[in-house]
């Protein structure tokens, strides 16, 4: 008997609680590419309208199988989080 191919994912499911995605709602994109986030989200998501977001994606065999949405605030103080540190150093040297 052969054996069943190990399913592959893009972002591999969290063991036990430690999940932190979850489906919140699907949604349908239009003729112009445009989708409306549901308004339960954007509330809980303190998005607002002017508000910007970054998108992130992850691809896996040259094509994106994920994506994200972060509020640009907050991908902004990941970003300096992470680079500052390095960059500190850089100019200490």
């Amino acid at each position: 008997m052969a054996k069943k191919k190990k399913e592959e994912y893009c972002c591999p499911p969290a063991k036990g609680d430690m999940c932190c995605c979850n489906v919140e709602s699907v949604v349908s994109v239009d003729d112009r590419g445009q989708m409306v986030l549901p308004k339960e989200i954007r509330e809980r998501a303190d998005i607002k309208a002017g508000d910007k977001l970054a998108i992130i994606s992850m691809e896996r065999g040259g094509k994106i199988c994920c994506i994200s949405m972060i509020k640009i605030d907050e991908f902004e103080d990941m970003v300096k989080s992470f680079l500052g540190p390095m960059m500190k150093e850089m100019f200490i040297k």
